[in-house]
């Protein structure tokens, strides 16, 4: 596989060689935990055979892939490098940001109902310390922007929102919202965890202040690997988390005791870093990075137009936004009156992967799916409304 021409179509296929996921599944539930390509499970063997027989001697060695992964993430999302931290979780970043913000008793955030947990608990836990958690009425993780406005105060310090709602895949129009935060004086922290990897972002054009994912999920990355984006402003503002060997600018000098901090977001690196998984994120970062963010939005867009047209056709109620505006790679629905989650272990017996969420079934394929999944899908699903 070699970079795409900008003139010519993508190569899809051969992405999809890339995946050994598709000699068995049709798989939809990228929205869940993504499968890893090829080169990523190489490189998480290579690291395990490396280990296993020279211990850590080459360290250094996998430890520069970690930078790799840093240059190009912040390549492909428009940041700088120095804003970018490597870290475990969705939720370790978005804690890192809840937990370091200089709160007042007597401050709020705004939080919307339906978001996933992950992006709830964090700030509902700064109750103890005197924070208010307001709420945005929601359905379907659809609302109005004046609710926004109408919850937020001069008291307001962060807006806290999904770019994409892992329920119904409903994509928020994140300038607004930013813009809302900030003429409030508030800051926006985005959890990026649905969207990023295949969705067109540049921090550099738009102005949210935080991002944090997992790359697990449409980055095609392990378990434990994923990012933060702290806007440079903004470093000083956060009370440094988790500061540890490596959050200092002289890491490695472990004779030297000086508190002297990293001027960048690799300050809240302090520890051991999951290099295996990282590693892994990276080769997955190398493998996606051939295709522009436009062009992967584009395919999943088609396959997931495509799937919703075949879906109606099976009677199935679509329950996801598919205007231009906020649809995205997840659609949920319902199908009759079947036991969805009947419905959902009879096709994973067929060999057909998605999601039970909130009450619906939930698809989100990738760029590497084909029409003929789509058609896999449909014929299972057609086979457990007549077997159910």
């Amino acid at each position: 596989m070699t970079n795409c021409d900008p003139q010519s179509a993508p190569d899809w296929n051969g992405l999809r060689q890339q995946m050994a996921v598709v000699d068995e599944w049709a798989y939809f539930d990228h929205a869940a935990v993504a499968p890893l390509p090829k080169p990523s499970r190489a490189t998480v063997v290579q690291w395990a055979d490396d280990f296993a027989q020279h211990g850590d001697v080459h360290w250094s060695e996998w430890a520069a892939r970690l930078e790799r992964l840093r240059q190009r993430a912040a390549a492909r999302f428009g940041a700088r490098p120095q804003e970018i931290a490597l870290i475990h979780s969705t939720t370790e970043g978005i804690t890192l940001v809840a937990e370091g913000y200089p709160w007042r008793e007597g401050d709020n955030v705004v939080v919307f109902q339906g978001e996933f947990p992950s992006n709830l608990y964090p700030w509902m836990n700064l109750a103890s310390r005197g924070v208010e958690t307001r709420w945005v009425t929601t359905h379907n993780e659809r609302y109005d922007l004046k609710d926004v406005e109408a919850v937020c105060d001069a008291r307001t310090r962060i807006v806290a929102v999904s770019w994409v709602g892992y329920a119904t895949g409903w994509r928020n129009d994140i300038a607004a919202l930013a813009e809302i935060a900030h003429r409030h004086g508030a800051l926006l922290m985005v959890d990026a965890i649905q969207g990023l990897g295949v969705l067109p972002i540049d921090v550099g054009q738009l102005p949210i202040d935080f991002f944090a994912a997992d790359g697990h999920k449409w980055m095609l990355g392990p378990e434990g690997a994923g990012l933060l984006f702290i806007r440079q402003e903004h470093l000083e503002r956060l009370r440094p988390l988790g500061v540890g060997w490596n959050s200092v600018k002289h890491a490695g000098q472990h004779a030297k005791i000086e508190l002297d901090l990293k001027q960048s977001a690799s300050r809240y690196e302090g520890g051991t870093p999951n290099i295996v998984g990282l590693s892994g994120l990276e080769s997955s970062f190398e493998l996606l990075s051939r295709y522009r963010l436009e062009e992967l939005a584009d395919r999943i867009f088609q396959i997931t137009d495509l799937a919703c047209a075949r879906l109606e056709s099976l009677g199935a109620t679509i329950a996801s936004d598919r205007s231009e505006a906020h649809r995205s790679g997840i659609v949920s629905f319902t199908l009759g009156e079947l036991d969805l989650r009947a419905v959902r272990r009879y096709c994973l017996q067929q060999r057909v992967a998605l999601s039970h969420r909130n009450g619906r079934l939930r698809i989100s394929p990738h760029a590497y799916n084909t029409p003929d999944d789509v058609e896999r899908l449909v014929d299972v699903l057609h086979a457990a409304q007549r077997h159910l």
